[in-house]
């Protein structure tokens, strides 16, 4: 009797280590690329069916024991899941039940058309490129929030951001907006009004600046000019709004035909700041706008040197002089280049 209650006994133990080392050994498998995707309206079936499809877990039974155990099918959420190599199936399912996914990382720079960030979405979040960018079209989507298709952009303040992967757009739009309103305290905002601006036209002015130059002291100068010149009923005249306007962004000289391009956001062609923004201005870039020194500059020209930096004019014969300066160089520039290749 003794040695059968000894080998009942080695026998529940080792089925009791067995049940252990399933649930809490390392006998999950992480997926290519480490994120299982569970999208918005998933059930039950199609989780299990997709932690077998990508080999996450070897069998079904002890998943869907503790599943039963702890009502995981009436608890499925949506979102990006990162799955460890070797975690345990209890931890597996207490993250997915818990919903605690992984959020993604979105890094926004520089981007030049609704099309640009649409392309970005729809490569990093369950929303398509296609919902993206008939939603960023719809004035009544955005009615309320108080944009439309022109001013949509300047909702999206360049930064780095943490989003959940599932749900529509709308609702990942209402985080860039909420952050949008964040970043335009008081501060920003009575520097705004104290140049006559709103917060929108303040970022159109940005994106025209960011187009124009990456050189940190010019910006603010350079804003000065185009305040000034909307001071004095004068048009921008601005290049990048003819590259924005023909949607041409490779074009090295503005030539006498571009300037005839018909469009609204053409400024050689229209009085004013364009209805919306050419690009997404970076933070240091709309600042330079708020904070733009009051300058009697009505000209701006690229130095001959070519440093990157530009020559400043009150009049128009010395902005002439500075522009011959620059023609000059260029021309030189040209010549030396082609006869290097002779």
């Amino acid at each position: 009797m003794k040695k059968i209650a000894l080998y009942i006994l080695v026998l529940v133990l080792a089925v009791a280590a067995w049940l252990g080392w399933q649930v809490f050994g390392p006998t999950v498998n992480a997926p290519e690329g480490q994120y299982l995707y569970i999208k918005t309206g998933a059930d039950y079936n199609q989780v299990m069916s997709q932690l077998q499809e990508e080999k996450i877990i070897k069998g079904t039974r002890v998943f869907e024991f503790l599943a039963d155990r702890v009502h995981y099918s009436e608890h499925v959420k949506a979102g990006r899941y990162y799955i460890k190599d070797g975690m345990s199936i209890y931890n597996l399912l207490h993250m997915l039940k818990g919903g605690r996914q992984t959020p993604v990382k979105l890094v926004i720079n520089k981007l030049r058309t609704k099309e640009d960030l649409a392309q970005k979405i729809g490569l990093h979040f369950e929303c398509d490129s296609l919902q993206v960018i008939q939603f960023l079209n719809s004035n009544d989507s955005l009615q309320s929030f108080q944009l439309d298709s022109h001013t949509v952009m300047t909702a999206v303040i360049p930064n780095t951001y943490l989003l959940n992967w599932n749900g529509s757009f709308k609702k990942l739009f209402t985080r860039l907006h909420s952050e949008h309103k964040k970043f335009w305290n008081e501060t920003r905002l009575q520097k705004a009004a104290d140049k006559n601006m709103r917060p929108s036209q303040v970022y159109s002015m940005a994106s025209i600046v960011e187009e124009e130059t990456n050189k940190k002291s010019d910006k603010g100068l350079i804003a000065s000019v185009y305040i000034n010149r909307i001071k004095q009923g004068m048009k921008l005249d601005a290049d990048p709004t003819v590259k924005y306007a023909m949607r041409n962004f490779g074009l090295k000289r503005i030539l006498f035909g571009h300037l005839q391009y018909p469009s609204v956001y053409n400024t050689y062609q229209q009085k004013g700041l364009p209805p919306g923004p050419i690009c997404t201005p970076s933070i240091e870039t709309i600042d330079a706008v708020l904070n733009a020194p009051e300058t009697n500059y009505i000209f701006f020209v690229a130095k001959p040197d070519f440093n990157g930096y530009s020559n400043f004019a009150a009049t128009y014969d010395e902005h002439l002089l500075y522009a011959k300066q620059y023609r000059d160089a260029l021309d030189e520039l040209i010549r030396n280049k082609a006869a290097a290749k002779q």
